[in-house]
């Protein structure tokens, strides 16, 4: 995830690693803590995650609370699948502030699991939590589980994962969700491919889709609809986002406001 760090933090990036792994082909998972947020890094000083110490079952990144934005229109999703773990940041939300869900998430890398397990408090796996180490498209072709949601954050070191951005990956994601499912996808949005992914999403779902800039600009969370919402009026998404945040403290009133920003609507209805 190409949440950069600010000019100023670069240079000082080798004062606050904690934690550096380095595999044989050089690559490096590293761990950063300052001013009470604990970071981490694959093979340079771009955040892939983010913890506050203080708060570790919270969503510290914007785009990660942007990314909960499905909860506007499946609010009480059952079985969550998670294509992507950086530190974990998604997996501990809902296991700890959804209790109804249980959920799955695929890991490539054992370095990152293992750092997310020592360095980022990731729950014990049990009935509501399971970690694969394993390819996500892989998993995603074969999958049999008809996740109510699937959450994709593909990230390396430099850009998005092209294996978890291509026309057959999204195919599969629209064939493994359950009915009414839902396909949560974070893109760059500066990305010189961006547009190339969106349209993959928006063919596969068959035109439904949303986007929603994440707080900060430079993330697009994508939302693909295996069976459309309807047309929902803003009256009812407001109400809707009063209530969501309540129970979650996250910002779905603003959430609403940037759906205005990138999708067809009207000034009653969002259009899709």
């Amino acid at each position: 995830m190409k949440t950069g760090l600010s000019e100023d933090c670069m240079g000082i990036f080798s004062r606050w690693k904690i934690h550096k792994t380095v595999s044989a082909g050089g690559d490096s998972v590293d761990v950063s803590e300052q001013d009470g947020v604990r970071s981490l890094h694959l093979g340079n000083d771009t955040v892939q995650s983010a913890m506050r110490l203080a708060r570790p079952n919270d969503l510290e990144l914007a785009y990660t609370r942007c990314m909960m934005s499905f909860l506007l229109f499946h609010p009480l999703p059952e079985r969550l699948l998670m294509i992507g773990l950086g530190g974990g940041s998604l997996s501990k939300f809902v296991y700890h502030y959804m209790p109804q869900a249980s959920s799955a998430v695929v890991e490539i890398n054992p370095r990152v699991a293992a750092v997310a397990r020592s360095h980022f408090f990731l729950p014990p796996e049990d009935e509501r939590f399971h970690l694969v180490l394993g390819d996500g498209a892989e998993y995603v072709a074969a999958c049999t589980e008809e996740p109510d949601v699937m959450l994709v954050d593909g990230f390396d070191t430099n850009c998005q994962v092209e294996e978890l951005a291509t026309p057959g990956f999204y195919d599969n994601c629209r064939a493994a969700l359950a009915d009414d499912g839902v396909l949560v996808v974070n893109l760059w949005g500066s990305d010189q491919n961006f547009d190339v992914y969106l349209r993959r999403i928006e063919t596969a779902f068959d035109g439904m889709i949303l986007c929603l800039h994440a707080e900060r600009r430079g993330n697009v969370i994508v939302l693909g609809f295996k069976k459309s919402p309807g047309t929902p009026r803003w009256s009812d998404l407001k109400e809707r986002a009063k209530e969501l945040e309540a129970a979650y403290g996250l910002e779905f009133p603003r959430f609403v406001e940037a759906l205005k920003e990138m999708n067809p609507h009207t000034e009653k209805r969002l259009l899709l």
